[in-house]
């Protein structure tokens, strides 16, 4: 091997610069690292610091503290309910309700045969008839008689009859080969041009027409949450009233949106605006308010809503789902229109984005009929769904639904072509009278108000009201009215009763009047016995004492979804 040439100290130096080379490296290589650790270390601190401080915002050092206490209160009761000798008694108790149910939902007996295999032949017409006319004939709640709140908005035997018979013409029609079907594709573009008009869109306006109120307000929080994707916001919040229709409790666990529900405080049962500010970051992607609200009734304040929408650049969707045609035409009916003198509750209003609006409620068409209207199309493109790379085609569908039913939107077309303006306006006069007729009964007879009173001030077709004095169980007046026929919505948060009317339920008021007075005074009796017997409880609690009991008688509320998910089952039993 050669050697070096160069001087042994000099060799030596260098060697040690070498050294101390390699040594730098290194320790800059552990520097570096460092380095990243904590800058991760302080992106992860900035990012929860920031996530804290809009929560803290949002509901502030009591309220925080309240959803801190709230979490281990339920984390405890559900570590009780998990305790084998309770959760056996709690999971007997389940079934046995379960089975109560099915009892009542299931129809048994000679009269009733099961079909649960296909028949070896067709069944001839004549056969078919006979059948449907004994399921038809199954005892029922008589919606016929007015006695059911909502559920069936009955535009009239004659106009049942035009539907069927649109429904005999389109029954193959599908909207999704526009081509094959021109009819159904102007029709449903009619039906939106229609309903954007009522709530004032203008000549830009645009939307679609969907199969409920629910699939209206699904795409509508997905569209929100799509322009927010484009814009670059990855972690979307919404913000909705209390009060709010829990579509959208079901849209942002479909598509993953952080929500926040705000408070609606007494008397007015409003949305409270400033706490709805309160929770609005840069990560907030829709506000949404009530036109009116399911539960009392109530119009949120849309321009108040409005004016933070414009100031935040944020959409705002309106539910006008069950409103919908009479609140519209509230004021042509001689009625107060909601903010009226503020600029009203649509598209009047700069900041609203969205509105849903459900013709098969007061509008008449045939259930299964909704409209989604959006201020643009715009804003109508964030829902649609399109896929240029699939292998059978270009894919492209305007919302959840692929292939749709042309029979009921030639269904709805012809109701809305049927009824008219002046129709809207007359089933709306009658409508708004009854329920305001209901809800003076309320506030001024002389048994039903010392003991009830109305929640809010309503002014659509959904009167609320609740126990006043505590004397009587609102839910126990529930299922006296029950008894004698009546289907009303039992409400919780507060426990209350509504009613939401229709033409059918509206010819009937005078006896919702009458009975709902008769059934409090056998209540005060059974309140004054149990008195005199020195007992505080009642025994052998209706349906709806007993659900509801327990649902506001417990943190925990698995047990009201395992009944809720035992009725839901017993929807698909044969």
């Amino acid at each position: 091997m050669k050697s070096s040439i160069l001087p042994i100290a000099l060799q030596n130096k260098l060697a040690g610069y070498s050294g101390y080379s390699r040594v730098s490296s290194a320790h800059l290589s552990a520097l570096n690292l460092d380095l990243l650790k904590n800058i991760l270390f302080i992106l992860f601190i900035l990012r929860y610091t920031r996530k804290t401080f809009y929560s803290l915002r949002g509901y502030g050092i009591f309220g925080s503290i309240r959803n801190l206490y709230i979490s281990l209160r339920l984390f405890c009761y559900g570590l009780f309910l998990r305790m084998p000798g309770v959760r056996g008694q709690v999971d007997k108790q389940v079934t046995e309700a379960i089975t109560k149910l099915e009892a009542k939902l299931v129809k048994s007996g000679p009269d009733v045969t099961r079909y649960l295999t296909l028949p070896k032949d067709g069944w001839s017409t004549e056969q078919v008839r006979a059948e449907l006319d004994k399921l038809a004939a199954l005892e029922h709640t008589r919606w016929e008689d007015g006695r059911v709140s909502g559920a069936v908005y009955h535009g009239g035997e004659d106009l049942l009859k035009l539907q069927a018979e649109a429904f005999g013409q389109f029954g193959v029609a599908n909207p999704i080969h526009p081509d094959v079907f021109p009819g159904v594709r102007k029709m449903e573009a009619e039906v939106v041009a229609m309903v954007l008009a009522l709530f004032n869109g203008d000549s830009g306006g645009a939307g679609v027409t969907t199969s409920g109120g629910t699939e209206s307000i699904l795409m509508a929080c997905f569209a929100a949450r799509q322009r927010a994707r484009a814009l670059g916001i990855k972690k979307p919040e919404m913000i909705i009233p209390d009060t709010a229709h829990a579509a959208f409790i079901k849209a942002c666990d479909y598509f993953k949106i952080t929500l926040h529900r705000v408070e609606c405080p007494e008397p007015e049962f409003k949305v409270n605006v400033a706490h709805v500010r309160r929770f609005i970051n840069p990560n907030t992607i829709l506000l949404v308010g009530s036109a009116p609200n399911f539960p009392h009734g109530i119009v949120d304040d849309i321009p108040s809503l409005s004016k933070l929408a414009v100031y935040h650049d944020i959409p705002l969707h309106v539910d006008c789902c069950l409103g919908s045609f009479v609140v519209a035409l509230l004021k042509k009916a001689g009625f107060p229109s909601p903010y009226e003198e503020q600029g009203g509750f649509d598209f009047r209003q700069p900041g609203v984005t969205s509105i849903s609006v459900d013709t098969h409620k007061y509008g008449f068409a045939p259930k299964g009929n909704s409209v989604l209207l959006y201020r643009n199309e715009s804003y109508r493109k964030h829902q649609y769904f399109i896929y240029p790379d699939w292998s059978g085609g270009v894919y492209a569908s305007p919302s959840i639904a692929g292939s749709r039913p042309g029979a009921l939107i030639a269904g709805c077309w012809a109701s809305l072509m049927n009824v008219g303006e002046n129709g809207y306006i007359k089933s709306c006069t009658e409508i708004i009278n009854a329920a305001r007729k209901f809800e003076t009964a309320v506030r001024t007879d002389p048994t039903i108000s010392l003991h009830m009173e109305v929640i809010g001030n309503p002014i659509v077709s959904v009167v609320a009201f609740r126990s006043k004095n505590g004397a009587i169980d609102i839910y126990d007046i529930a299922d006296d009215l029950s008894a004698k026929g009546w289907h009303l919505n039992a409400l919780q948060s507060p426990p209350a009763i509504h009613c939401a009317f229709t033409i059918p339920t509206a010819k009937a008021v005078d006896q919702l009047v009458a009975d709902l007075t008769e059934v409090i005074g056998k209540e005060l009796e059974k309140a004054e016995q149990r008195k005199r017997e020195g007992k505080s409880y009642v025994l052998n609690r209706g349906d709806t004492s007993a659900l509801y009991g327990v649902a506001g008688s417990i943190p925990d509320k698995s047990i009201v979804g395992k009944l809720a998910e035992g009725f839901l089952n017993t929807l698909y039993k044969a």
